[in-house]
């Protein structure tokens, strides 16, 4: 029998939110994290808006040795897995050291440690090297400093896919579960909020150049015209349910019960967008049926063409306007490898709390077909909820959690 894996710890730093109380909260009353860029001078940029995880003091939370030994990104990640495995009740000195590993999502934050590692260096003619081992090295930093951290010695890894790559994390850490480890710290934190990182950010066309933080970025909105980028993300503690249940687990918040990830084909090619696939994919390992799914938390690109593509995938798996999509990501912005594991965070919670995020300052269009909650948190019973993840390049990703 395929051993049940589920999420029992729950870790956010989000800009609308530090922890995940204060994240929810502010969820469901629709307030945004989104404004002016205050880590660097942006006012030269085409784009100037971002979403920053608000009045983060590592000093605060972490011990004094770490902080000269990472960089913002760590730090925040340090923290978020600090505050799942508190929420999970989990202390990793009382378990085996090899029952519990670390599987997390990256990829824009070595950006930032790139560029200062380049300005400590440029003076002593190593940029070449310095800028080599920087990209080399950031991929594996959060995993590795939190497996340090916490003595985690089992299956680690790190998943690079951009923005689905969060979920692509978690179903990682479920496969590994699944071989036999009772625990695997997972989900992932970002940030790229610096000079050197919103360059190539710019380059993708898809960042939105608004200036009003209310007008910026409008998934599935006739005025769609782009994203705001943002900093932060969430970590999930996954367990093999009977693992979770013999050392007493103070709650469960859902089952990952379905995962389904795909990729486009080339550009100007005539097949279909991967997307509906991986949908599909997900419902299959759930065991479900379409009808089974209660909400939608959606990848909500905002740009017209691929919210087209979204909306299309949606519609020919469920049918127009036949189940609740909302995208509470128009309160933070497109968080990069921390996004997906943020909305995996809000629809647990709305699982738990039967109630349904709002997307922010959108207005449907009606020719998307889709019935997206705005405006106000909808309530209604919830017992299963779809998560959906695109990536620059081409990468999708579904994953399907459901009450236990």
């Amino acid at each position: 029998m395929t051993a049940s894996v589920v999420v029992t710890g729950l870790g956010v730093t989000a800009p609308n939110g530090l922890g995940m109380a204060d994240y929810w909260s502010a969820t469901l009353e629709g307030r945004s994290g989104i404004g002016r860029v205050t880590r660097f001078d942006a006012e030269k940029y085409p784009t100037r808006l971002a979403g920053e995880v608000p009045g983060f003091d590592a000093g605060q939370y972490l011990p004094g040795r770490l902080l000269p030994q990472t960089d913002h990104m760590t730090r925040l990640a340090l923290v978020a897995a600090d505050w799942a495995l508190d929420d999970a009740g989990v202390v990793p000195a009382e378990l085996p050291e090899f029952s519990m590993g670390v599987v997390t999502a990256s990829s824009s934050g070595g950006f930032e440690f790139g560029q200062r590692e380049l300005q400590n260096l440029w003076s002593k003619g190593s940029q070449y090297v310095s800028a080599y081992q920087s990209f080399a090295w950031f991929y594996a930093v959060n995993t590795g400093q939190i497996s340090i951290r916490h003595g985690m010695r089992g299956p680690s890894g790190v998943v690079v896919t951009d923005q689905a790559g969060g979920l692509d994390a978690v179903a990682q850490a479920r496969r590994q579960i699944r071989k036999g480890v009772s625990l695997i710290v997972s989900g992932g934190v970002d940030s790229s909020v610096c000079p050197w990182g919103w360059v190539p950010q710019l380059a993708t066309g898809r960042l939105s150049t608004a200036d009003d933080p209310d007008r910026a970025y409008l998934p599935f909105d006739e005025a769609a015209a782009g994203h705001v980028p943002g900093e932060g993300g969430a970590i999930l503690i996954l367990e093999d349910a009977d693992a979770a249940r013999r050392r007493g687990a103070e709650h469960v918040y859902g089952e990952i019960a379905g995962y389904g990830a795909t990729f486009d084909p080339r550009p100007g090619s005539d097949r279909e967008p991967g997307l509906r696939r991986a949908i599909d994919v997900a419902l299959a390992d759930a065991g479900m049926a379409a009808a089974d799914i209660d909400v939608v938390f959606a990848d909500a690109a905002g740009t017209t063409e691929l919210d087209r593509i979204e909306a299309d995938a949606i519609n020919a798996v469920f049918g127009p306007h036949a189940v609740p999509v909302t995208a509470p990501k128009t309160m933070t912005g497109r968080l990069h490898s921390g996004g997906a594991p943020l909305d995996l965070t809000a629809a647990l919670l709305a699982l738990r709390d039967g109630v349904i995020p709002p997307t922010v300052n959108v207005t449907a269009a009606p020719g998307y077909g889709l019935d997206l909650v705005t405006g106000e948190a909808r309530e209604r019973p919830l017992t299963s909820a779809l998560v959906l993840a695109r990536g620059v390049g081409g990468f999708n990703s579904a994953v399907v959690v459901r009450a236990v």
